[in-house]
């Protein structure tokens, strides 16, 4: 995925986080970032 793809996937689950914010950081770290608000967002589906 290119950075901004990661950027729209990590906006869509924490509508909060800002794109400018966003690109300040690495496609790796972004990446890292998506990957721990997946995790999150699965388990708390797991818990309802």
């Amino acid at each position: 995925m290119s950075k901004r793809e990661i950027i729209d996937c990590i906006i869509e689950i924490n509508r909060t986080a800002r794109p400018e914010f966003l690109a300040k950081f690495s496609t790796e770290d972004l990446d890292q970032y998506l990957d721990h608000l997946l995790e999150v967002d699965v388990e708390e589906y797991a818990l309802c």
